[in-house]
């Protein structure tokens, strides 16, 4: 269209841009994006207005969303001028499809206070950033939806994903129900339902969906910072079941923690569930043997807060993951389901699943008979043997029978993993921790909960397992001139949180040089 045309075009109307409408929305791999899109042309197309759609790709998933862009306007018979891409400050409709696309969608000028209606469904998918942090990487949900409440003209926010996977769909078409009963759009419900129907795939499941969060929308449903989970999320009921001389000796266990003060009851329950499932009830034993050491030098006027550390992070130590370990959880049943549930399989469809491992030197000789494995590790050119032939990633197919077997013989190693090389470092290492951890409560309390909480620091097996033992030894080199300081329990604290904060060591060093300083 050249200039003399455009002058003329203005000579003859009005502007009519101001009857688009922009809707914009952020969802990553997975959530159905552009079928949802797709839906939105078609319900507009459907209702007499002319529409267009975009997309511009996020870089992989969970590191950069996709943003889906559509504009619409009545059909008057004339070609409208749309836009490509969203605009800050130009946005009439919001719709993110987790809770920290939405902060995103914020941070960019997408949401405004004077038009945006944002839609956004308030459960949490961790970005690669969030799960990387050793420690807690969660960024805070409330800080979103109290942002959201004054960043948006109009806000429906909550759980469309527990609404999706109660159906038996993805979210895409709770997004829709909830677009639809916002009525941010002037369609009828109807035309929503009618081209869901047309798309003919899983009509019933997504039409569940649908409706679920049309009638939640419709309703000005909005979740609030601090809102209680779904009753659907309370704690499940656990029920022990086995062999009767085995179930005697687990019930003389929990009697054995009912004797404990009360404030200990809930942790140290929790604690023996876990190691028990983890090796057996003598195990269990060896656990309450160890907590007891600590409620021994306790007392009530602290509250009993030692020993409830202690009940948490001793059960944690002896849970270590080991190879025996991985390829018991991989196979169990519980997991087979939940990967079911999340792909969303059908009864009667063959699940196929690769598993993948990475095994060093290390791990292969933590998997032998104790002597043996230490002879290796302690022979250089013998390990280093070992670890070229089996150091490089393997591709386990679970659902073939030579996959499935290979981790069944590794997991069916659990009855003697307590004579393996592995077991005999980890038991070694929680020995000398909780010696340590009960030695300087006597001459610091706070300090001794310290030391028993700087566990948290080892976790995982393989590289990252002694990543963390690394960083513990660092962190604890500090306990001596931290014993008799008024602030030693929090300077450890300090320079644990450094050690959680990033996968290196850099944040640590820094922390550390500041309490050099300070000496």
């Amino acid at each position: 269209m050249g200039v003399a045309e455009l002058t003329a075009d203005k000579g003859h109307g009005t502007d009519t841009t101001g009857d688009i409408i922009k809707l914009a929305m952020l969802a990553v791999g997975g959530q159905g994006g552009g079928v949802l899109t797709d839906w939105i042309i078609g319900v507009a197309e459907a209702n007499g207005y002319r529409a267009q759609s975009t997309s511009v790709a996020g870089v992989a998933q969970r590191t950069g969303a996709t943003i889906y862009y559509v504009e619409m306007t009545p059909d008057t018979g004339r070609e409208p001028v749309f836009s490509l891409t969203p605009s800050s400050g130009d946005v009439d409709i919001m719709i993110a499809a987790e809770l920290m696309e939405a902060g995103r969608a914020i941070i960019r000028g997408f949401v405004t206070p004077d038009r945006t209606t944002l839609i956004m469904s308030s459960h949490r998918i961790l970005a690669v950033s969030e799960k990387t942090v050793p420690g807690d990487g969660r960024r805070d949900a409330g800080k979103v939806i109290e942002r959201a409440a004054t960043a948006a003209k109009r806000v429906v926010a909550f759980d469309m994903e527990s609404e999706a996977v109660a159906a038996g769909t993805v979210i895409s078409a709770s997004l829709f129900g909830a677009l639809a009963g916002s009525g941010a759009l002037p369609f009828p419900r109807q035309s929503y339902e009618d081209i869901v129907r047309e798309s003919g795939r899983g009509v019933d499941a997504s039409l569940r969906a649908f409706s679920a969060c049309f009638e939640r929308a419709a309703a000005g449903e909005r979740v609030g910072v601090g809102d209680e989970a779904p009753s659907g999320a309370a704690r499940k009921t656990l029920r022990v079941d086995g062999p009767p001389a085995l179930l005697e000796i687990w019930n003389a266990l929990t009697a054995r923690t009912e004797q404990m003060p009360e404030r200990i009851h809930e942790m140290a329950l929790a604690g023996l569930r876990k190691v028990v499932d983890y090796q057996d009830v003598a195990y269990g034993e060896t656990y309450l043997e160890r907590l007891e050491q600590a409620i021994e030098v306790d007392t009530e006027n602290n509250n009993w807060r030692f020993s409830i550390e202690a009940a948490k992070y001793i059960a944690n130590a002896m849970v270590y993951d080991d190879i025996i370990r991985v390829a018991d959880l991989k196979l169990r049943t519980a997991r087979s389901v939940r990967v079911r549930d999340e792909v969303a399989a059908d009864p009667e469809a063959v699940l196929h699943v690769t598993e993948y491992f990475h095994p060093r030197a290390q791990e292969v000789c933590g998997t032998l008979p104790s002597g043996l494995g230490r002879w290796i590790e302690n022979s250089p050119r013998l390990f280093a043997l070992l670890d070229r032939m089996v150091n490089r990633g393997r591709r386990i197919r679970t659902d073939t029978m030579f996959g499935y077997f290979s981790l069944w013989v590794l997991g069916a190693l659990r009855p003697v993993r307590r004579k393996l090389r592995r077991h005999a470092v980890e038991d070694a290492h929680v020995k000398s921790w909780l010696e340590l951890a009960i030695s300087t409560r006597a001459r610091d309390y706070e300090l001794g909960i310290e030391v028993l909480v700087s566990r948290r620091l080892i976790k995982g097996y393989s590289d990252t397992h002694m990543r963390g033992y690394s960083k513990y030894d660092m962190v604890l080199s500090a306990l001596d001139r931290l014993e008799g300081r008024p602030d030693g329990a929090e300077q450890l604290r300090l320079l644990r949180d450094a050690a959680l904060s990033e996968e290196g060591t850099g944040a640590l060093e820094t922390q550390l040089a500041r309490l050099d300083k300070m000496d």
